[in-house]
């Protein structure tokens, strides 16, 4: 297993950014005889955390290691700062253009993977599971398919909020910084409603999508929601609820779920 610590610089970010990245390129014999996997390309997984997280986190709260190794996929974690990967206002917020595109293009020209969509999927934890949403259905000609844990389906908690709002996690300056203009936010590309809407008027591919989310957890109605939105639409969705909390428990108990379920036909 080789990993990784990218430091870049990104255009879209304006600034030098890091990614962690492991490649199960080194694996012993032993250790994968038998493994069909190992029969095909390798896959690769962008993988996004949560809200006040960072590059290294799915390192050091989960399986992913032993997890790609098993399922010969390369998974490659960046730093999205709290920025909902979405491309803010002003210089060095184009945080959805760079994993979306730039850190892609970075991974296929310095890596060889990622190449196709049938390859390359997106997933990710709370803000990285609304980030995997957004990210994936905006760059529908890039990945493949989509999962997302406990994601924070949040537009429609803030949206049309006026100056003094707070929330326990944030305030209106913070929401507007990231989301943008908060009374235009429904019928925005910040919106993954909005986008599924307009790739069905498009006649675009829309991503297969997995959802799951802990019955204990504080977005689990977002969640539900969303699932009920994307069954109204007609979208191929895997929606997933058991016993869980917002934590890294649920999360491991999803991963690699997840992961069988991106493999699959």
């Amino acid at each position: 297993m080789a990993i990784f610590q990218v430091d870049v610089y990104s255009k879209s970010l304006a600034k030098s950014t890091c990614f962690h990245m492991v490649i199960p390129n080194d694996v012993p014999p032993m250790m994968i005889e038998g493994n069909e996997n190992y029969n095909r390309k390798m896959k690769t997984l962008f993988l996004l955390h949560g809200y006040s997280g960072a590059s290294k986190d799915w390192l050091l709260g989960s399986s992913v290691q032993e997890l790609a190794i098993k399922y010969n996929m390369a998974v490659v974690m960046p730093s999205g700062d709290n920025s909902f990967y979405l491309d803010g206002k002003g210089t060095g917020r184009a945080y959805g253009t760079y994993v979306g595109q730039e850190l892609v293009d970075y991974v296929r020209k310095t890596f060889n993977l990622a190449m196709n969509r049938e390859d390359t999927f997106i997933g990710g934890l709370s803000m990285g599971g609304f980030g995997a949403i957004r990210t994936g259905l905006y760059y529908h000609e890039t990945f493949g398919k989509i999962v997302g844990l406990s994601s924070a389906l949040i537009i429609h908690n803030v949206k049309n909020k006026k100056e003094g709002f707070k929330d326990p996690i944030a305030d209106y300056d913070y929401y507007t910084l990231v989301f943008g203009n908060l009374d235009k936010l429904e019928n925005s590309v910040n919106n993954p409603e909005y986008l599924i809407k307009k790739l069905k008027e498009e006649n675009k591919q829309i991503p297969k999508i997995y959802m799951a989310c802990g019955t204990e957890d504080f977005l689990i109605e977002e969640n539900r929601a969303f699932f009920k939105f994307l069954k109204d639409e007609n979208i191929d969705v895997e929606y997933v609820e058991s016993p869980g909390a917002h934590n890294w428990d649920f999360w491991n108990a999803y991963l690699e779920p997840s992961i069988k379920w991106l493999l699959s036909n």
